[in-house]
């Protein structure tokens, strides 16, 4: 498996990057459609957490199979194919929004499972004003060019890279302006906010569209957010001073 992939800039469209969908599919599309998305010229990149908790989660593997949608794994993916390798208690991941998942046949499970594990933990993206990286919970290094080895084989030594990748909320806890270097911005999900949270060049764009929040389309060429940030408002969930 390819644990870090790269994408060329896109000469004929546009590129896009969605926050966590959570099964919500028929709600991903209306946001796609409220932006024009083309599907034949543009792309849309998912930080992640495809499945659980909402309605359609199964229709994951369809969406995997459009040509222009692509996905690292969040930490629900990794839920999912440990539950069906037997690694994950079924009470836990039922806990986590897994009922979809267990109601399946074993052969079932297995093809979910098969699919999401050959997910890329990371991908960069080139835009015309840089490269942009995308994970779904966070870069777990100062610089992109580190993570972008270690996922790639050519460090050893480090443990728990693709796990800070699917489940560190660190940065966000912490309100971590220092960003990562060697890349324009990276877009993550994994934390949901009220609206989109800029640390330093980290885009947290998990807006809750499955908790009854809204979709955040990131334009990954000029980092414009659809719907835009309002400047007024905090970025997280719960009123604070």
């Amino acid at each position: 498996m390819n644990k870090f992939q790269r994408f060329a800039i896109n000469a004929d469209g546009r590129d896009f990057a969605v926050g966590d969908v959570h099964g919500y599919f028929t709600k991903l599309q209306a946001a796609l459609e409220a932006v024009g998305f083309n599907p034949a010229v543009d792309r849309l990149f998912s930080v992640g957490d495809l499945v659980d908790r909402g309605p359609e989660s199964e229709q994951v593997l369809k969406w995997l199979d459009k040509p222009w949608f692509h996905a690292v794994p969040g930490n629900h993916e990794d839920m999912a194919v440990c539950y069906a390798e037997q690694t994950l208690r079924d009470d836990l991941y039922l806990q986590n929004g897994g009922a979809w998942l267990t109601a399946k046949n074993r052969d079932e499970k297995a093809e979910y499972a098969v699919t999401l594990r050959d997910l890329p933990v990371a991908i960069e993206v080139e835009t015309a004003e840089g490269l942009v990286g995308i994970v779904h919970a966070d870069c777990p290094f100062l610089s992109w060019s580190t993570l972008r080895d270690a996922l790639s084989g050519r460090l050893s030594g480090l443990r728990n890279v693709e796990a800070s990748c699917q489940w560190s909320r660190s940065r966000i806890d912490t309100e971590n302006q220092e960003g990562v270097s060697g890349v324009r911005a990276v877009i993550v999900g994994h934390r949901p906010t009220r609206q989109p949270a800029v640390l330093g060049n980290v885009y947290h764009i998990d807006t809750g569209a499955w908790m009854g929040g809204h979709f955040t389309l990131i334009d990954l060429a000029t980092l414009q957010c659809h719907p835009p940030i309002n400047p007024k408002l905090n970025w997280d969930w719960e009123d604070r001073p």
